[in-house]
């Protein structure tokens, strides 16, 4: 079976959905039409979307696809974010430490504290509570402490597609660098980057 208009369903799905949709759920949904169909519908929206009059495309997050701003509109659309609602706030100790945890993963406190050289428990409190990480079982060492690694919300939050698109740990120490340096006169929150 085809529809009438299966791009216009395809990209009311990807808009409708709270999270990146699989293309397997989007199959599941409309499991009348023909496989190559949908993958084929989706690759031409994905390109539709790239042309240069919209502002929106359409991108791979955590393994799924999602409405998405485009980057050479970002620093506009952060002024007008940050006028509608507070920015995600991570101390440069939260970053640090979720930086290990994203690089380590999966990894325990004990581990987290000894590349660290602090202690990390209410940092990961504070990481737990923002959905950033989670626990991924237990260590089968003495003592049997907790393995965390990150989520998917940490994926969609960086707007990463999976954990191959971090930067190198290299990167990551500079930027960290950067930020403590610039964030030394004031308090050391830095704001998530939206995607």
């Amino acid at each position: 079976m085809s529809y009438h208009n299966l791009s216009a369903l395809l990209e009311a799905i990807i808009y409708l959905a709270k999270d990146p949709v699989t293309v397997d759920a989007i199959r599941k949904a409309i499991p009348d039409v023909d496989r190559k169909e949908i993958d084929e519908c989706i690759a031409a929206l994905i390109e539709k979307y790239r042309e240069p009059q919209h502002g929106i495309e359409i991108r791979e997050v955590a393994d799924g696809l999602r409405f998405s701003t485009k980057p050479e509109h970002h620093d506009v659309l952060k002024i007008f974010l940050q006028a509608q609602t507070p920015p995600t706030r991570l101390s440069l100790a939260a970053l640090e430490t979720l930086a290990v945890i994203a690089y380590k993963q999966p990894v325990t406190v004990p581990e987290i504290q000894e590349i660290r050289g602090v202690q990390a428990s209410g940092v990961i409190k504070t990481l737990l509570d923002k959905k950033l990480i989670a626990t991924s079982g237990r260590k089968e060492v003495l003592g049997k402490p907790i393995l965390y690694k990150t989520t998917k919300e940490f994926l969609i939050h960086f707007g990463l597609k999976d954990l191959a698109e971090l930067p190198s740990m290299e990167e990551f120490e500079e930027l960290i660098k950067n930020q403590a340096d610039s964030e030394a006169s004031s308090p050391t929150e830095i704001e998530l980057p939206s995607s």
